[in-house]
């Protein structure tokens, strides 16, 4: 396993929002991480990139406590797009795609030749180079995405965390987005962790997905074995069609009514 936990509980204070978290992850899988509002997706993404520490359990990257490794070590394996960024938005393209190069430097040590070629083959990656110049400001909601994930694939990571990627995307940005995270996995064995609101794109992008209800894992699995009317009256409280996506070979559903008042969120 590239990434697992044990026992993992996670909380905000003295509100417990994940508890016992069990989850093993293979190197070279895309993982994605459902469930209804409220119930741990991000405060999980969090504690697997180590900004938020367990009060209980342990998180292992390639075997060893994430908790005792280096951080700039972290930082060369792992590489996270919070949904909150705090960069300043009149950066140009280039300059937030170098700062991925930063875990790889020493103090006060200047780019070199390596790093101008990683960071040129990662704005060649998500055909961004006609962009370089551009501020941030200026971008669409698509081409901002993507230079982020430049930046990420700039640090040469072998895990990516991706926190809501398509969140306020129009629908051809968020396919953008998601068939890019597809080939960046395909060609370069990425091991991709995200969360995803959309359940029908989860099981059209994912190897495994985790289904989270009330702080734990309500279940795991492929799509196919996971996407059935029972899993999404118990989860998401919708009765629904499902169907077969022959061109993606991947279930999709189509929702007819919610099962229940709402209440769990």
């Amino acid at each position: 396993m590239i990434l697992n936990t044990k026992n993992v509980c996670l909380s905000y204070g003295k509100n417990e929002i994940v508890k016992d978290l069990n989850i093993n992850i293979k190197k070279g899988e895309v993982v994605t991480i459902i469930g209804p509002n409220g119930c741990g997706k991000s405060t999980i993404l969090k504690s697997l990139s180590r900004y938020l520490k367990p009060t209980k359990g342990r998180i292992y990257l390639d075997g060893e406590d994430i908790h005792k490794l280096d951080t700039k070590k972290i930082a060369k394996k792992m590489a996270i797009l919070p949904q909150v960024r705090n960069i300043p938005e009149d950066f140009t393209v280039e300059t937030l795609v170098s700062y991925g190069r930063f875990p790889h430097l020493n103090f006060g040590q200047r780019f070199k030749n390596k790093d101008y070629e990683i960071i040129e083959w990662a704005l060649e990656k998500t055909r961004m180079e006609k962009f370089r110049n551009r501020n941030l400001n200026a971008l669409s909601g698509g081409e901002r995405q993507r230079a982020w994930i430049a930046m990420a694939l700039a640090q040469k990571p072998e895990i990516l965390l991706l926190d809501e990627p398509t969140t306020f995307l129009d629908i051809s940005y968020q396919l953008e987005v998601l068939e890019l995270v597809k080939e960046l996995n395909e060609t370069l064995g990425l091991t991709i962790i995200m969360v995803l609101h959309d359940l029908n794109q989860a099981a059209r992008y994912s190897h495994k997905i985790f289904a989270i209800k009330a702080g734990r894992v309500f279940s795991c699995g492929k799509p196919h074995d996971l996407i059935s009317q029972k899993f999404l009256r118990e989860v998401f409280r919708i009765d629904a069609d499902i169907f077969e996506d022959s061109s993606n070979k991947c279930p999709y559903f189509i929702p007819r009514k919610v099962t229940a008042l709402k209440g769990e969120d």
